[in-house]
């Protein structure tokens, strides 16, 4: 995954990143992969894009762990394409990684917000 910044400005992503991303956007409903792509990449505005050498393992990890679950179907521009679902442990999984991320976002404000000169 990257951003459409300057190469030595991009935001490296924690791992797992991608994942809690790709369940979020199916949580509004099935989607192949191009799909979930401009989705994070729209709904991040613009700020994240998803590359394919990412997405489709991030898919198949997802997959495997059956947090989402795929048919095959096709798409707006009359193509086949595999549509991905979120799953019922993908849902629990969600709201899961979703507290931790709001965990961490907290830590790391309380870190970045701390003067460091005083002790």
């Amino acid at each position: 995954m990257s951003t459409q910044r300057k190469p030595d400005e991009r935001i490296s992503l924690l791992q797992g990143t991608l994942d809690v991303l790709i369940l979020r956007i199916l949580l509004f409903g099935k989607q192949h992969g191009q799909g979930i792509a401009r989705a994070i990449h729209e709904s991040s505005d613009r700020a994240l894009l998803v590359d394919h050498g990412s997405l489709y393992p991030a898919l198949q990890r997802l997959e495997r762990k059956r947090w989402i679950e795929a048919d095959w179907g096709i798409s707006s521009n009359n193509r086949k394409a595999r549509f991905y679902r979120l799953t019922r442990s993908g849902r629990k999984q969600l709201s899961r990684e979703t507290e931790k991320w709001h965990l961490l976002v907290e830590a790391m404000g309380r870190v970045l917000s701390t003067d460091p000169t005083r002790s």
